[in-house]
């Protein structure tokens, strides 16, 4: 059995996700900012302590926690994200930032945390975003938020390179349209055709698995547009 982390696990995907982990029998570490959600499962298999990735005092605390545990962590999953649905022109410099504190700077500084304990068969799956994909279709209030997603994906490749000869993998999934309370912030009223179960059980298999077969690479995981 697998040492998993999720990051945002209080709701949608990365909620699902530690369910589905955790009823196989793998071990999960379950970090989001409210905690409470994923406590209320009283579920043997999950610990989770509340966790804010843009805060340093959270980060020590994630690395004091797997220090005194001293478990291997097998897959690490940054699920976290952060939406601003608003006009460019709108949008201060300090809303900018926010997002990327979250989805480009919070996945960093988790992954560095988390990389001196996984092994060579490790592997780290970054979630992002189809709107972050180089010549996908675009949608207007979304330029802090897709930025920050493409940013991750070259984040990944350039990990991949850099620990190609002692592990572990990288890669990075560009999800299309799920039904999340996040989707309903960026297009209030749309239904999308994927649930959050059905794409956690798919990144559940994947991150078990396509290591095996990727590394360093972006996989768009779609079906629609958005």
């Amino acid at each position: 059995m697998a040492n998993i982390i999720i990051t945002g696990a209080s709701r949608g995907i990365g909620f699902e996700l530690a369910k589905l982990f955790a009823d196989d029998g793998h071990k999960v570490l379950a970090l989001s900012r409210n905690d409470a959600p994923i406590k209320s499962l009283n579920h043997k298999n999950i610990h989770a302590f509340p966790f804010d990735l843009s805060k340093a005092s959270d980060l020590d605390k994630l690395v004091n926690y797997l220090g005194e545990k001293r478990n291997t962590v097998d897959i690490l999953i940054n699920n976290a994200g952060k939406l601003l649905n608003k006009p460019f022109l709108d949008t201060s410099m300090e809303e900018f930032k926010a997002v990327y504190e979250v989805n480009v700077f919070g996945v960093a500084a988790v992954t560095k945390c988390v990389l001196p304990f996984m092994k060579k068969t490790g592997h780290v799956v970054t979630i992002s975003s189809m709107g972050g994909v180089q010549g996908s279709m675009k949608f207007p209030g979304l330029s802090a938020y897709s930025s920050s997603k493409g940013a991750v994906i070259t984040l990944t490749e350039l990990w991949a390179e850099e620990f190609k000869e002692t592990g572990p993998s990288f890669n990075v999934l560009a999800l299309g349209a799920v039904q999340t309370e996040m989707l309903e912030e960026a297009f209030p009223g749309y239904h999308a055709p994927i649930t959050a179960l059905e794409m956690a059980a798919y990144i559940k298999d994947f991150s078990l698995n396509g290591n095996q077969f990727y590394n360093g690479k972006m996989l768009q995981v779609s079906n629609s547009t958005p």
